[in-house]
């Protein structure tokens, strides 16, 4: 690992690649691979929950999925070549979704247009918009700007809330869950990551492919035989494989012109917010999980920018937006994989795989319960690597539990209640979502319901309010930087002592530039 790529800090024991690492090339595809299964419930839920509401073919929903793995791995291409250079997956963001789905559910006609199409042209333009200004606030340097107020004090609560932020998910907690074939997929992982780890260098570094196969095969098996019925979510259903087109024929604009509209692009951006936040949380993440310091306002910047052009390039071609996946951080810290080369490999694949229509549908065979257990093992340990950031705190400062502590349940609480609007919402004639319930009661703030009453900044709220990171990232920045507190208590001393500074990250032009001036 090269002095830059460290940031000032020494490289885990327990990372078996490090950042600046090339392991072998047939290794190298089957662990970005693996990389990228992590993350596969993910980037299939968020194009078929738009596709489902939006009341897409079926065949066109195929190309719809196909075109969210072209997008993806031109995104993690991108990021981990040009932007901050982190071995982090770029996909279909959550926090957009709600923004999207707000978009697709209004009511929009295009002459000549299906409705379907019409509300996905619109989707586009807001995410297009709300992008071009992502890339303004990361170039122009407006998120590392920040960085001197954000201790660990403040990082520790945002990264543990990401990993605390799927534990609701359908795919753990729904009642009709095969929790036979869930806790089989978790304690494959188990078994393989933490007992065989040791033994054998093969289950060290593929406990999650592994883990999923061997589940899969089981659950596949099972399906044929009779043993798991259709109606269980543990059944691997084939016929959809074989239904599939072989080749899809994906490119730029392949759905129309974008379409704009102010609104839509003002409630998209809310979303954009929240995924900057969880963004600059995962930057942290993924350094702590590779062995190296704190990333530094340069790097930050770059990366916030690279996410912003990504999510315009998802805009154009007609997805839901992209940005850092927290569930290839949580693989980093399984399997000791931390490298940049392994990911680009990964990326590379799904670039290739997403134009073949047999992949998606066979990867969407995946039953939910193995997603779930799944998710159990990696946000786990992305939970745990928020609250490592506190060993650079003082614990025995009742200031900094009482930060900590207050952001960590504030940021389950409100999203909590965000929801319940929604739930109120739907039982209330004539209220069609949770921000229009939020917007009647703005409208009674007195001074702020002119302003804050509005369907665009109510939406903006409901948004942010509703993720997690966000609402706990503000509480903790909020009194970590107003309650008295010293630079050692906060731990901003010893975390300064080993962060990355910003002479020491380098974007890809700037390594080049030296050769081309030398030549």
């Amino acid at each position: 690992m090269t002095a830059e790529e460290s940031g000032g800090g020494e490289r885990d024991a327990l990372v078996e690649y490090g950042i600046d690492d090339r392991p072998p090339l047939g290794r190298s595809i089957l662990l970005g691979v693996q990389h990228y299964l992590t993350m596969i419930g993910a980037n299939i839920a968020v194009p078929l929950v738009l596709a489902g509401l939006m009341g897409m073919p079926t065949g066109v929903a195929a190309r719809f999925i196909g075109t969210f793995f072209v997008v993806s791995g031109v995104a993690t291409l991108a990021q981990t070549t040009f932007g901050n250079r982190y071995p982090i997956v770029q996909g279909a963001p959550f926090s957009m979704l709600a923004p999207g789905i707000a978009i697709v559910t209004s009511e929009v006609a295009l002459a000549g247009v299906a409705s379907w199409n019409a509300k996905l042209l619109f989707l586009q333009g807001a995410i297009i918009s709300a992008a071009l200004v992502e890339v303004a606030i990361g170039y122009l340097g407006l998120v590392g700007k920040i960085r001197e107020y954000l201790s660990p004090v403040v990082v520790a609560p945002v990264v543990t809330l990401i990993g605390l932020s799927l534990f609701s998910a359908p795919d753990i907690t729904q009642a009709t869950n095969n929790w036979y074939l869930l806790l089989l997929t978790l304690g494959l992982i188990v078994v393989f990551s933490q007992y065989l780890g040791d033994r054998s260098r093969v289950f060290g570094l593929f406990p999650i492919l592994l883990g999923i196969a061997t589940a899969w095969i089981i659950a596949a098996s099972l399906s044929v035989a009779g043993v798991i019925p259709a109606s269980d979510p543990g059944y691997v259903d084939f016929a959809r494989v074989l239904d599939a087109q072989p080749v899809h024929v994906i490119y730029p604009l392949q759905w129309g012109m974008p379409q704009f509209r102010v609104s839509f692009a003002v409630g998209m951006f809310g979303g954009v917010l929240a995924s900057i936040v969880e963004s600059f949380a995962d930057y942290h993440a993924v350094a702590r999980m590779s062995g190296v310091g704190a990333p530094s306002a340069k790097r930050i910047d770059h990366g916030i920018g690279m996410e912003g052009l990504a999510n315009v390039f998802a805009g154009l071609m007609g997805t839901g937006g992209s940005t850092s996946y927290s569930e290839n951080v949580g693989a980093i810290g399984l399997t000791g994989v931390a490298s940049r080369y392994v990911v680009q490999i990964g990326a590379a694949v799904m670039l290739v795989v997403g134009f073949v229509g047999y992949f998606g549908q066979l990867i969407a065979t995946i039953p939910r319960p193995i997603v779930g257990g799944l998710y159990i093992a990696m946000f786990g340990q992305i939970v745990a690597v928020g609250l490592s950031n506190l060993k650079y705190v003082d614990l025995d400062s009742s200031r900094n539990v009482f930060v900590i502590g207050t952001a960590i349940f504030a940021g389950m609480a409100v999203p909590a209640y965000m929801g319940n609007l929604d739930t109120a919402a739907a039982s209330m004639e004539g209220v069609a979502s949770g921000t229009a319930l939020l917007r009647q009661g703005l409208a009674g703030v007195p001074l702020l319901g002119g302003v804050l009453g509005t369907q665009a900044v109510a939406q903006t709220v409901f948004i942010v309010g509703s993720t997690q990171m966000a609402v706990g990232g503000l509480v903790a920045f909020v009194l970590d930087n107003t309650v008295a507190g010293t630079r050692d208590e906060r731990g901003l001393t010893d975390w300064e002592r080993i962060a990355e500074g910003d002479d020491e990250f380098r974007t890809a032009l700037e390594r080049f530039l030296p050769r081309v001036t030398s030549d």
